[in-house]
């Protein structure tokens, strides 16, 4: 069975938008979402800022709920809300799926509970376990709206948001699930996760927000964390109909691969992400020159930037020079398991309302990255396909294609 799938329904909490209107009009604008870090007290810490999501939690929660849920989960559930919303999904349609993921989970949960443990273990809250593993958001977002389908978390650090898209689709193309939640969430701005990234040397120590996040220019040196969710609502071009649903568009290519080659470091050339890339225009034997876009993974950091535009020249030959390629990363941060998800919603976006988000903070070429990165401003563009990329760390690689709906 093949059937076509499409999106229904999207929700989004991020540092540039939190609501699907505010995004839209901050990428078109090229928004800087990146600011001081006010999270915490950065002052014994090199790294400054981030793509904090600034809303108040008190007016979405109780406070007893508020106990019980990390913010990661918080992200997920105001995210899945508004797309089940905009889905006009309820509690009859009981056999929705939920896949929801996250490359570092309740990390600030983890974080508080510890401090606790060091005084007395009794001192650790109940409820550590259930707030802090990757998968409860999809648990949570199933209990709150009956939703008895599929239901399991994805965890494949930044790669992990195309993975749980990908997987819905393959689920519903293939007749298992009519409706699946799918999408990513990550609240990383924490002591300790800024602190292992940035020793690591994966962050840049820059403190000027208005240069320190860009993508592919010369001077990049790191990435900026950011935080939020994307959740998207994938169903069966069938069931749509049937609901009399509203189409965004038509998801046609999901591909997969690992690099099998280092722990944090790409494979030279970007052998695996071109041959994600591959798999995923194989899934319809779609032909490279109808790719249009490119969302690109684009971290802002010397060995993915430069080994992702080897593996798009190496995927899409001398089409690649006709492509717009963005990093939106460049206004939101790097979201780890939530980018693939917020990246997909800024693909559909495009598709829809015809332009190219741009890269911004780019100022200065590099040789090794000679592609057409839509530099600075967003342009107009009418956008037939889409491609999505994402890597994280232990070589995943996974790239999505969208299409727009006819």
């Amino acid at each position: 069975m093949n059937n076509k799938v499409v999106v229904t329904g999207l929700g989004i909490i991020s540092p540039i938008g939190n609501t699907i209107q505010k995004f839209l009009s901050s990428l078109k604008s090229g928004k800087n979402g990146i600011d001081k870090i006010t999270l915490f007290d950065t002052s014994n810490y090199k790294v400054k800022i981030a793509g904090e999501s600034s809303f108040s939690l008190e007016d979405h929660f109780t406070s007893k709920e508020l106990n019980k849920l990390d913010r990661f989960t918080i992200f997920g559930l105001l995210a899945a809300d508004q797309a089940i919303k905009q889905a006009n999904l309820n509690n009859k349609y009981s056999d929705v799926g939920v896949i929801i993921g996250s490359g570092i989970g309740g990390i600030g949960t983890f974080e508080t509970q510890h401090k606790r443990l060091l005084n007395h273990p009794k001192r650790v809250s109940p409820y550590f376990i259930p707030t802090m593993i990757s998968d409860i958001v999809a648990g949570h977002i199933s209990i709150k709206y009956g939703f008895k389908g599929i239901n399991y978390g994805i965890v494949s650090a930044c790669a992990t948001g195309n993975h749980a898209i990908g997987d819905a689709y393959r689920q519903i193309k293939h007749g298992y699930e009519k409706i699946i939640i799918s999408g990513g969430c990550e609240a990383p701005i924490t002591p300790m996760s800024i602190a292992g990234f940035s020793n690591m040397k994966a962050l840049t120590q820059n403190p000027d927000i208005n240069s320190a996040c860009r993508p592919f220019d010369l001077n990049r040196d790191g990435f900026v964390m950011g935080e939020g969710a994307g959740v998207l609502i994938l169903e069966s071009e069938k069931s749509a109909i049937q609901r009399n649903a509203n189409i965004f568009c038509e998801i046609v290519g999901y591909g997969a691969t690992a690099d099998a080659f280092h722990l944090t470091t790409p494979i030279p050339d970007g052998i695996g992400a071109s041959e994600a890339m591959q798999k995923a225009l194989n899934e319809n034997s779609i032909d490279y020159s109808s790719i249009d876009y490119i969302n690109a993974h684009g971290t802002s950091t010397i060995y993915n930037d430069k080994n992702e535009t080897k593996a798009i020249k190496n995927t899409f030959s001398n089409h690649a020079k006709n492509i717009s390629v963005s990093s939106t990363k460049s206004s939101t941060g790097h979201l780890l398991g939530a980018a693939g998800a917020i990246e997909a919603i800024a693909c559909i976006l495009s598709i829809q309302n015809a332009f190219i988000p741009p890269t911004i903070n780019y100022k200065n070429p590099d040789k090794d990255c000679d592609l057409d990165y839509t530099p600075n401003q967003s342009i107009d563009k009418n956008i037939n396909y889409a491609m999505s990329n994402t890597f994280g760390f232990g070589g995943h690689n996974a790239s999505l294609i969208f299409k727009k709906y006819e």
